[in-house]
């Protein structure tokens, strides 16, 4: 897994892939208490590396592994026993198989997040070592690069993506400022159209079409912080247009 600032969930992320052969983090020099945590548990080999991005982070977390199977796993998410053992059941017995993905439910401090975009979300989590590497321009929600069949795990993950509106404002706007940067590489240049019609389409798609008024309060947060992610997105790039 790759962290940074995660004492809240490292011990018992930790404890969820307890089965595995090797358990690596990458971390990017926590300052909360992660890393004094990490250091306390003899079973788990812990390399502080700074971040540049998502991707360049996984491939080099996918170097460190010793095994022909690799389970990525973030922090806030966990395995259910039923996950686990289809885990187990599938590598045993890949049949020509060289990825994984996996369903992930999501969850906002503790209630289950039906709606709001969030309902189709699946992301591969499990593949053959020599057989995937992250696309390295791909810098955020990134994609790796699969050389072989792939296929859905029937159990899904859970995922606790965020306690607070404040925790998912502050995500919104790490993944926003990666994705300017990946935009502005590609020469792409803001206008009125991004900042005014793109975060308005965002949140009307979440919230009314993809039902986000279905998970309430929450549900509008979401929705709204979400559409808020897009219009910084193009405030950062415009910045580093200058």
């Amino acid at each position: 897994m790759i962290t940074y600032n995660e004492v809240n969930h490292i011990e018992e992320v930790i404890d969820n892939v307890s089965f595995a052969d090797e358990i690596i983090v990458i971390d990017s020099f926590s300052t909360d208490g992660t890393l004094e945590k990490l250091s306390k548990l003899e079973h788990v080999k812990t390399i502080c590396r700074e971040f540049k991005n998502f991707a360049d982070q996984r491939n080099f977390a996918l170097e460190q592994a010793s095994f022909n199977w690799v389970l990525f796993i973030d922090a806030d998410e966990r395995l259910t026993p039923e996950l686990k053992n289809e885990i187990i059941s599938e590598i045993e017995n890949p049949k020509n198989i060289a990825a994984f993905m996996v369903k992930r439910l999501f969850f906002f401090n503790k209630k289950r997040i039906r709606f709001s975009g969030f309902q189709t979300d699946t992301t591969y989590r499990l593949f053959k070592k020599d057989c995937v590497k992250y696309i390295e321009d791909k810098i955020v929600h990134e994609m790796p690069k699969i050389s072989g069949d792939s296929k859905l795990l029937k159990h899904n993950m859970i995922h606790y993506c965020f306690d607070s509106a404040e925790h998912y404002k502050r995500k919104m706007e790490h993944y926003a400022s990666l994705k300017a940067l990946e935009l502005s590489k590609k020469g792409v240049k803001p206008n009125i159209f991004h900042f005014c019609f793109r975060p308005f389409y965002k949140f009307m798609v979440n919230y009314f079409l993809r039902l986000g008024f279905l998970d309430g309060k929450e549900g509008f947060s979401i929705c709204y912080l979400s559409a808020y992610g897009v219009y910084f997105r193009y405030k950062e790039l415009k910045k580093l247009l200058g």
